[in-house]
């Protein structure tokens, strides 16, 4: 409920209060995030005015913005630490352990799947609608289904400002993968990129807004689209960002009034913002329950939660994969792994890193802001789902070991209520549920989607927080791959995503220059039908 009454400003000692809470309450990880964001912030200022600029602009967070929110929401006692998708508890919880006394580790298989979160639940449900029964996929979870970033994240399907994002990053990390191109060179590759990459994301939207329809899963899912709010200094970022995708073809990413911004999210802002109208949001952790649900019915697949794989061997005809509950031979394996990955494979260590993000959910909240419509700010993101409304942002990031298993900051927490009330006004919010974990991001955040060793052992990660974007057509071509299924279109080619990009890209096979800007193969306008910003 908002309140429409002004009050005086928080008093002396209520802010020194304030302060020696907030400043008693910080953890290791929050002077991590506080690396992070100077660096990120003021990329090219000197260690002096970084230090400087900081100091300034945390002390107005901390003496002004935080204890003016503290006023106005309240934290249960306790908060749970269960994160609001998974707070109903886990249909396939201990899958198949408690469910069947008898239950083992078969000694082969045709294919195990390391990991099911998004992209793993995805492998279930490809596989399970295409493979015949005699070839059999092992789906091993060293937790519950989604329980991992899956179960974890804003519950958000947004590709629209990806081209920009994609062709900028690309392009930097260029000059030392391809020296042997000129710069009008690798402007052009890096555009191939970026389209390669849209078309993926597109055509990702659209396979699961078809699936959920097809299949009549219940989770939650709405296409109202995401806006982004943008700064001042962020006014030419985001015209370049616009007008570079129109060039090739991409035109769901725009720019949009203040006046359109607070008719389609309720959020106040003083300047243009960004604004994706393909986006959509849905239910993640049941999206995954309902992918795993359906493979469950058909004999090819099999579920086994609780089993911690601990080393995959390569012996030549297959490969053993080495678990806590036992070995397993296999003919292929596909790595769903994302923060974990680089525990299992030492060789990503450094080029597939985890960084924590972090949110938090209450009742209470604006009410203006609108549901089903994804929303970011300057420095967070927020959501409206049903009664609850969500806040949270991105942090650092964390030590391979750590992938999964950093606490939750309540400073972040406050401060993303701050930056919530900074563009809502005035609101009452008690906090019940605060939670985080770890994505994964790749030094082009570039996912990589192919085979890791040039054999029969696949890897889908390094989704940069954009799984829910990427996962499920990423998994499709791979499982196509391993079936023969050529007639089908691949949109993760492995010249634009295979891992040597990664782990050699000097003997990288990057794709030749093509005409034109896009690779695009057709318009995306499903979601623009009957629809203006």
């Amino acid at each position: 409920m908002v309140n429409s009454k002004p009050l005086p400003p928080p008093s002396f000692l209520f802010r020194i209060r304030v302060v020696i809470g907030l400043l008693l309450g910080l953890r290791c990880h929050d002077f991590r995030a506080a690396r992070t964001f100077v660096s990120t912030q003021w990329p090219d200022a000197t260690s002096l005015a970084k230090l400087q600029n900081f100091l300034i602009w945390s002390w107005r967070q901390v003496w002004f913005d935080l204890p003016d929110i503290m006023r106005d929401i309240r934290f249960s006692r306790p908060v749970s630490r269960v994160p609001f998708w998974l707070a109903e508890g886990n249909p396939l919880a201990n899958h198949p352990w408690c469910q069947d006394p008898l239950a083992s580790l078969p000694e082969e298989t045709d294919t195990v799947a390391i990991g099911c979160g998004l992209a793993g639940s995805a492998m279930a449900y490809h596989w399970a609608k295409h493979a015949p029964a005699e070839r059999q996929l092992i789906m091993l979870e060293m937790n519950d289904v989604a329980s991992g970033s899956a179960g974890r994240n804003e519950g958000l399907i947004v590709m629209g400002r990806y081209f920009h994002m994609v062709y900028k990053t690309v392009l930097k990390h260029l000059p030392v993968a391809r020296p042997d191109l000129n710069q009008k060179d690798r402007e052009l590759l890096a555009r191939q990129f970026a389209a390669a990459y849209c078309n993926g994301c597109y055509h990702n939207a659209d396979l699961i807004e078809t699936t959920i329809r097809k299949e009549g899963f219940e989770c939650d899912y709405a296409r109202e689209g995401w806006v982004q709010a943008r700064d001042e200094n962020e006014q030419m970022s985001l015209q370049e960002s616009v007008q570079i995708a129109l060039d090739s073809g991409f035109d769901d990413w725009t720019s949009i009034t203040p006046e359109q911004v607070k008719r389609l999210s309720g959020m106040r802002v003083r300047h243009n913002a960004g604004f994706s109208l393909a986006a959509a949001t849905f239910h993640p952790a049941k999206w995954c329950w309902s992918l795993v649900q359906r493979a469950l019915e058909r004999d090819s697949f099999e579920l086994y939660s609780h089993t911690k794989v601990v080393k995959v061997e390569d012996l030549g005809e297959y490969y053993l994969v080495r678990t806590q509950r036992g070995d397993i031979r296999a003919r292929h394996v596909v790595n769903c792994t994302e923060s974990y990955t680089a525990l299992l494979h030492r060789q990503f260590s450094g080029l597939m890193r985890p960084t924590q993000t972090q949110a938090a959910t209450g009742t209470g909240g604006p009410e203006s802001l609108k549901p089903f419509m994804g929303v970011s700010g300057t420095y967070g993101f927020y959501g409206r789902h049903g009664n609850t409304v969500m806040v949270g942002s991105d942090a650092t990031w964390v030590p391979d070991h750590q992938a999964g298993r950093i606490q939750p900051s309540r400073f972040l927490t406050k401060f993303c209520s701050a930056q919530l009330k900074k563009v809502y006004g005035r609101f009452d919010y008690q906090i019940n549920n605060e939670w985080s974990g770890t994505v994964t991001y790749t030094p082009d955040e570039f996912p990589v989607v192919g085979t890791m060793d040039g054999k029969r052992q696949y890897i889908i990660g390094g989704m940069a927080g954009s799984g829910s974007a990427v996962g499920f057509n990423a998994t499709r071509c791979i499982v196509n791959r391993i079936l023969g299924r050529t007639w089908e279109p691949d949109d993760f080619l492995p010249e634009y995503f295979s891992p040597t990009r990664l782990l050699d890209p000097t003997r990288h096979s990057w794709p030749k220059l093509q005409a034109g800007e896009s690779v695009r193969k057709a318009p995306y306008s499903a979601a623009r039908e009957g629809k203006t910003p």
